[in-house]
């Protein structure tokens, strides 16, 4: 019954709240006035709660517009820096409420904000390597401290391609110079060992992460550093050939000493390493140590010891060369006078007036040109020499058709015939070597302007002169065939006259001596130096039988030439020489 009474315990409403009112206001006795009065009290109350909850509802709208708002602005600003609208699953159309479309938004704002911060890390390691490879390439690579600010207005991937594309030409720049710089450290650790000098000290001088050898990233690829390569390397080079060049130069030296006092060759090898690169180029010289401070020095060293040995050898020396020159001249029958020529020069040496390396360099020109000489002359020589050939054939062949027994079956007569018949037809050539030989000579002496001298005597007048005495015993011998005829036929008469045939008697003429002749040997083989002794020129004497001697003929056996003295006169002499008939 209690709990009936109780108001409390059932359903409390506003209703079931007014009728409790009317019930107490009637017990009470409350008048109709106090309860208008407190109705009008409880109605404004009410009012002002109402007003209060509406004004916070309204504050709450507000926030969440203002939330939405601030989202929706969020939203656009990070898909403007970001630059990709396809990726963030934005609603296209909003929804009824507030907070749905919050709930609609909030799930794209947190994958745009994770995909910022990735973005961002992106990029600030783009931008740290690029500012890494710049300063390594400006040189103050070390000096890069502090956090990089990344600007977050533009984190899109085009700019992202930017900064990347930019980064691949840097890295590819890095790449290019760190292999240069590579290049010029092996180029300068090449010429270093070829120059015998310390790589370490050269390369750190450039700089000092040259000659770390920890790590090829660490080494600096600074545009100074690769201009102090390039120079350091170009200092190499020219000190490399001007040290090649000063080797080049002693090796010359060493090579043209040791041929002018025939040094062995066991002493030769001991400076190969030096002479190896007498001609060679600058870029093949790559052996370690070739150009060395203490190779050259050592070679400078040689040479002046052979210079000084030179100087107390130079009289040898001189008269190798002055031999070399005389037999030169001897092999082509020019005449020199070698003991004067000797006496020149170990009284120039004596003397001291010249330098030894000048006399050896004159007397090289003179061999050069005895040479040239020797050289233009050999076919002249080489005429001649078939000349006095075919002319030793002619002596023999005379004593042969003298000989009485030359038919005789007598050993070797049939080897004595066949040379007789070579020399025959070699004898009816020599009027045509003769003339060849002489058209030679003068085309020989108008080019020169000097005579051609044949062991002293001017090979000219030796041809004229064996000409004239061709010439000559051809007359001769015509002579003795009429004679021998008029002979003949005096005998017939006799017989003829007597009736009975008187033994034919040889004519008394003089014989050919067949034996050793003037500068010949014992078995009749002529010099081949030409003479005319004074009796045989132009001197004729008559025998008992009023017949001329036969003219006998010095080397060849059938050769006349003129005395030193006479040369002058035959020197002059440009008519043709007579052809013999």
């Amino acid at each position: 019954m209690a709990d009936a009474e109780n108001p409390l315990l059932g359903e409390i409403t506003c209703g079931s709240l007014m009728q409790k009112l009317q019930e107490i206001w009637d017990e009470v006795g409350e008048s109709y006035e106090e309860r208008d009065k407190m109705l009008l009290q409880i109605e404004q109350e009410c009012l002002d709660v109402y007003k209060r909850k509406v004004e916070q509802a309204a504050n709450s709208r507000a926030q969440l517009l203002q939330v939405l708002s601030d989202a929706k602005l969020e939203l656009s600003t990070l898909v403007s820096a970001l630059g990709d609208k396809s990726s963030v699953g934005i609603p296209e159309k909003a929804s009824e409420t507030i907070k749905e479309q919050l709930a609609a938004i909030a799930p794209a704002l947190e994958r745009l904000w994770k995909q910022k911060e990735e973005r961002v890390k992106e990029f600030s390691d783009v931008r740290s390597q690029i500012q890494k490879i710049c300063g390594e390439i400006a040189g103050n690579g070390s000096e890069q401290t502090g956090a990089l600010v990344v600007d977050e207005s533009d984190l899109s991937l085009k700019k992202l391609d930017e900064y990347q594309v930019k980064l691949k030409e840097l890295q590819k720049e890095k790449s290019d110079r760190l292999n240069k710089v590579l290049e010029f450290v092996s180029t300068v650790h090449d010429l270093c060992a070829v120059l015998g000098m310390d790589f370490f000290s050269t390369i750190t001088e450039v700089h000092p992460s040259l000659g770390d050898s920890t790590g090829v990233q660490s080494k600096s690829i600074s545009n100074d550093t690769l201009s102090r390569l390039a120079k350091t390397v170009s200092a190499l080079n020219e000190d490399k050939k001007q040290r090649l060049h000063k080797l080049q130069e002693l090796a010359t030296q060493l090579i043209d000493l040791w041929n002018l006092m025939d040094t062995p060759e066991e002493e030769r090898r001991l400076f190969d390493h030096v002479t190896c690169n007498s001609s060679a180029l600058v870029d093949k010289v790559t052996v370690p140590g070739a150009l060395a401070l203490d190779l050259i020095e050592q070679a400078e060293v040689e040479v002046d010891r052979l210079d000084k040995l030179k100087s107390s050898r130079m009289k040898e020396i001189a008269l190798k060369r002055q031999l070399e020159l005389e037999k030169i001249f001897a092999s082509v029958h020019i005449e020199i006078d070698p003991e004067a020529a000797r006496e020149k020069i170990m009284a120039l040496i004596d003397s001291g007036n010249v330098e030894p390396t000048e006399l050896l360099a004159d007397m090289d020109n003179q061999i050069m040109k005895a040479k040239e000489e020797a050289l233009s002359r050999k076919e002249i020589l080489d005429r001649v020499e078939k000349w006095m050939s075919a002319c030793e054939e002619e002596s023999w062949l005379e004593d042969y058709n003298r000989d009485e027994n030359r038919y005789n079956a007598s050993r070797g007569a049939h080897l004595n015939l066949k040379r007789a018949e070579k020399a025959r037809i070699l004898v009816n050539k020599i009027p045509g070597m003769v003339d060849t030989l002489v058209a030679k000579t003068r085309a020989w002496e108008e080019d020169r302007g000097i005579s051609f001298m044949y062991d002293g005597v001017p090979l000219l007048a030796m041809l004229d002169e064996y000409a004239m005495l061709r010439q000559e015993r051809e007359e001769e011998k015509r002579r003795l065939r009429g004679q021998k005829k008029v002979s003949e036929q005096q005998n017939m008469e006799q017989e003829t006259a007597f009736g009975s045939r008187l033994s034919p008697v040889r004519p008394a003429g003089p014989k050919k001596v067949v034996g050793p002749r003037a500068n010949g040997g014992a078995n009749g083989t002529p010099s081949r130096r030409l003479s005319l002794n004074a009796n045989q020129h132009g001197n004729r004497s008559a025998g008992k039988d009023g017949k001329r001697d036969s003219m006998k003929l010095a080397a060849p056996a059938n050769i006349v030439t003129v005395s030193k003295e006479d040369a002058a006169s035959h020197v002059s002499r440009t008519d043709s020489v007579p052809a013999s008939p």
